[in-house]
């Protein structure tokens, strides 16, 4: 563990190990994961990151129809070359450039043989200032994704 302040994520990899016993169709894991994801899309769209380009299209179209719209953030290996640590199997936070994508890409690495997407709702998930508080995203992209399930 290289930082603290990612502590988050790693609950999320014991999610996602213990979600396996289920052997779910689809696992989509949704959290405040990253400052960083704030700072990619603002407060305007949700992150998706996955190991499955159509389990993304699927939750990029649900958020469409939902007026709730999430965007499909890259996962190139070259991210999770980020990840090589010089003393252990892999870091969990890799610093400041691609922290969003860097982030789901350790998350990834407990999600082999799952269909599997994250979303990150760091910019979403609140309003500041005069409106401040919660906005219910994503409930919206998840009910008619779970609706329009194929």
């Amino acid at each position: 563990m290289i930082n603290t302040d990612a502590e988050g994520r790693l609950i999320l990899c014991d999610a996602l190990t213990y979600s396996r016993r289920f052997k779910p169709a689809v696992v989509v894991d949704i959290a405040t994961l990253t400052g960083a994801c704030v700072i990619a899309l603002g407060a305007h769209l949700t992150a998706v990151m996955s190991n499955d380009d159509d389990l993304a299209a699927e939750l990029e179209e649900a958020g469409r129809r939902a007026e709730d719209r999430a965007w499909h953030m890259p996962m190139a290996e070259e991210y999770t070359e980020q990840l090589k640590s010089n003393f252990a199997d892999f870091t969990n936070s890799c610093g400041r450039e691609g922290g969003a994508v860097t982030a789901a890409c350790f998350l990834s690495k407990f999600t082999d043989g799952m269909r599997w997407a994250h979303l990150d709702i760091a910019g979403t998930a609140y309003l500041a200032g005069s409106q401040k508080g919660s906005t219910g995203r994503p409930v919206p992209l998840l009910v008619d994704f779970l609706i329009n399930r194929r």
